[in-house]
């Protein structure tokens, strides 16, 4: 039985809590969140299961010391800056990480001194440290790469992930700008605070893997513009304002573009589906009709790469460095 103690119990960390207490290997034995509203109530009460016997302590020191895990699921924020002192607290603690930061799932060409601080503090306390999810940590990175081990030569890939935000949770389609008028989103565009976090570490991760050599990384964000009132969101959308986001990361060695992966969530977007493009010997053309519900799949991941994590060698690891995950019971 894995004893497993999640940290951060905002929207993801509960339903990751809700998916992982259905885990016949998988025993939760504490939580942690700072949050006033949080710490010192039951998980179980807080994430609609009832009563679970399992506290939300304040601080990682208490929560293991009282429960003693072997795992902990870390859904707290997206920035590398400020995850390193969490996932260094939860390594000295003696606990292995997987987590969901988007910035920490291949931060060796974006942030290489962090990377390597955070590889070290791992090391040095026995630790392993994965972060994963659907996007970044699978559709359009890791399956791209296994996809590609059939292929003779590879020239190009491009990935394609668009998808109806309409089924997903509030906080996803406030990030994507739903809802905002052209002068909030370019405002907000300008904060850094909407846009989709981790096309650039997914394309480190290909190109890591396969050999490349980038010479060029560009992201381009622009908004998915509403034709017509839209209700199917959490707020009504008129015609003329933001529905969603397109986000398209290129890489390039010299001049000859390798990867290219394009992101489109919109509220009401007529078609979702995630497509991966091989130009190679042979070429490879996948399409997933009706897409991968991201919130179902990240907690998924998360909970399958679990084994993988427990069993390898201790540092910083991405998703290529472990044995690809399964569904685990």
């Amino acid at each position: 039985m894995i004893r497993v103690l999640h940290v951060g119990v905002g929207p993801v960390g509960q339903r990751l809590a809700r998916y992982a207490a259905a885990r016949k290997e998988l025993k939760i034995v504490g939580a942690v969140d700072p949050a006033p509203d949080k710490a010192g109530r039951d998980l179980g009460e807080l994430c609609g299961l009832g009563r679970l016997g399992v506290p939300i302590h304040p601080d990682v020191a208490s929560a293991q010391r009282a429960h003693r895990a072997h795992v902990a699921l870390l859904t707290t924020v997206s920035s590398l800056e400020r995850i390193r002192h969490q996932v260094e607290e939860l390594a000295a603690a003696g606990l292995d990480i997987v987590s969901t930061c988007e910035e920490l799932v291949y931060p060796w060409k974006t942030r290489p001194a962090l990377a390597r601080a955070i590889d070290a503090a791992c090391a040095r306390h026995g630790a392993t440290c994965l972060s994963t999810g659907v996007n970044p940590g699978f559709l359009m990175d890791f399956l791209p790469l296994v996809l590609s081990g059939v292929c003779q030569s590879v020239e190009k890939i491009r990935v394609q992930r668009v998808q109806d935000a309409s089924v997903r949770r509030i906080p996803f389609q406030q990030k994507i700008g739903a809802g905002l008028t052209p002068a909030e989103f370019r405002r907000k565009k300008a904060e850094g605070t909407l846009r989709h976090v981790g096309l650039t570490e997914s394309m480190h991760l290909i190109a890591a893997r396969l050999g490349w050599k980038t010479t060029r990384t560009v992201e381009t964000l622009n908004p998915v513009m509403a034709s017509r009132r839209i209700t199917s969101g959490y707020t009504p959308i008129e015609p003329g304002m933001a529905c969603g986001v397109e986000q398209i990361g290129r890489a390039c060695i010299g001049r000859r573009e390798v990867i290219v992966l394009e992101f489109r969530a919109a509220v009401g977007e007529p078609e979702s589906f995630d497509r991966i493009e091989i130009a190679g010997d042979p070429p490879i053309h996948s399409t997933i009709a009706g897409g991968v519900n991201g919130d179902t799949a990240t907690c998924a991941i998360v909970l399958n790469s679990i084994a993988a994590v427990l069993a390898s060698e201790p540092g910083l690891k991405t998703m290529a460095d472990l044995p690809p995950p399964a569904w685990m019971p």
